[in-house]
């Protein structure tokens, strides 16, 4: 499956980006998705993750009432809602895709990558 992440940008303190990622190729509709982001000199980090039917949805704290992850499997697209936006949110944020039903927040068990999208965020 190939992932395409986009929507970034940039944006002040207190504003709203919905990032989306597109699946092509073998259907996203079975994979439990997740949101990751890497700031400059940083470990990536789990962002946020939902389950392969969308019932069931997780987040870091650091995004929880900030952040909401959703999909939709008809148009194999997954969607990152983020309000209230701080400074501490500006990364590259990366969709990726886990073959496995069980959800993870391990980067290292994803299985496909999307190529990133930039999210600055300025005070």
């Amino acid at each position: 499956v190939q992932l395409q992440a986009f929507g970034g940008g940039l944006v002040q303190t207190g504003d709203s980006l919905r990032l989306s990622c597109a699946a092509s190729g073998r259907t996203s509709r079975r994979y439990v998705m997740g949101w990751f982001r890497q700031a400059p000199g940083k470990e990536r980090e789990f962002v946020a993750g939902i389950s392969w039917n969308g019932g069931s949805t997780y987040y870091a704290d650091s995004v929880k009432g900030r952040f909401t992850i959703s999909r939709d499997n008809f148009q194999n697209t997954v969607y990152l809602q983020m309000n209230s936006l701080k400074p501490e949110d500006t990364a590259v944020y990366y969709c990726a895709a886990r073959v496995l039903y069980s959800f993870s927040s391990d980067l290292r068990e994803y299985d496909y990558w999307g190529q990133g999208t930039q999210v600055t965020v300025s005070s």
